[in-house]
């Protein structure tokens, strides 16, 4: 009876493929957990009371919530009054960057004119520019139309500054769908309007959804903008209610949490639903891009 000394090519593949696949399910575990404690360390702590806070344990688990500090915040917080204004500027500003980066796409895709990948590239230099670097000139322009301390102060910049990134998804997927379909359609008599309303947008789906949560994402959470335009209370967004409740309750820390994890809650839940598109739609939008 004969032994073969070394192992076959073929197992010293299997093994090393196998070991590879078991570090990569770790390393993607440690990402989980780091991604998603401190989402449970943050409602963890504001269920509890303030003075059980600093203690020898990192989580600490209350055997009574204390629903006292979601009280708090929606209450002194004025969470329900900031939550509807960013309700309102958020879907009005996703909707302007959805509608106007399919029209700009489809245009610069499938439209042929001159200039239209110049046009392209400047629309696509919006990325370079710091947010930081508009808020005077933005505030003086404001203030001199009289739209200042207003939604429209923040839709417009929010427009302006999102839809460079999702032209740049958009026209990347648009260039992977041929055009046949759409050709069909202007055969037949499809007009324009009714061709990107049937057609274009059921197709751009997968862009669209991504689009959608990234802009809700940077819009729902933007701070800087809406802390140098709006000046009274009655316009104010949600992220002011952290804001505000630091300097209400800068002791109270578990009522702080509270206010952060219902200022987290709609994104997180957004993000959630509509997670399993963006993956589809950035790698389709990188393609071309």
């Amino acid at each position: 009876m004969t032994s073969t000394r070394y192992a076959s090519p073929s197992y010293n593949g299997k093994i090393k493929a196998k070991a590879f696949r078991y570090i990569q399910i770790l390393l993607c575990t440690l990402l989980t957990i780091g991604c998603v404690f401190p989402l449970i360390w943050l409602v963890d702590f504001s269920l509890v009371k303030a003075n059980e806070l600093f203690g020898k344990n990192f989580l600490v688990w209350p055997k009574k919530p204390h629903w006292e500090n979601y009280y708090l915040a929606l209450t002194d917080g004025k969470v329900p009054q900031y939550l509807v204004n960013s309700v309102i500027v958020t879907f009005v500003s996703v909707g302007l960057i959805v509608l106007l980066s399919v029209m700009m796409s489809y245009g610069f895709t499938r439209m042929k004119w001159k200039m239209s990948k110049v046009f392209l590239n400047i629309v696509l230099l919006g990325f370079m520019i710091p947010i930081h670097a508009t808020l005077l000139s933005n505030f003086i322009t404001f203030s001199r139309l009289n739209i200042q301390d207003s939604p429209i102060a923040l839709i417009i910049p929010y427009v302006a500054f999102n839809l460079p990134q999702a032209t740049f998804i958009m026209t990347g997927f648009m260039d992977t769908i041929p055009n046949a379909i759409e050709e069909s359609a202007l055969m037949d008599g499809c007009g324009i309007i009714r061709l990107l309303f049937t057609i274009v947008f059921p197709v751009l789906k997968p862009a669209i959804m991504t689009v959608i949560i990234t802009s809700f994402i940077n819009v729902w959470n933007e701070f800087i903008m809406a802390a140098t335009y709006l000046t009274s209370d009655r316009f104010r967004t949600l992220p002011f209610s952290i804001y505000n409740f630091a300097g209400m309750y800068s002791s109270n820390y578990s009522a702080q949490f509270a206010v952060m994890t219902l200022s987290a809650l709609p994104s997180l839940v957004a993000y959630v639903i509509l997670n399993k598109h963006i993956t589809k739609g950035i790698a389709a939008g990188a393609v071309k891009g």
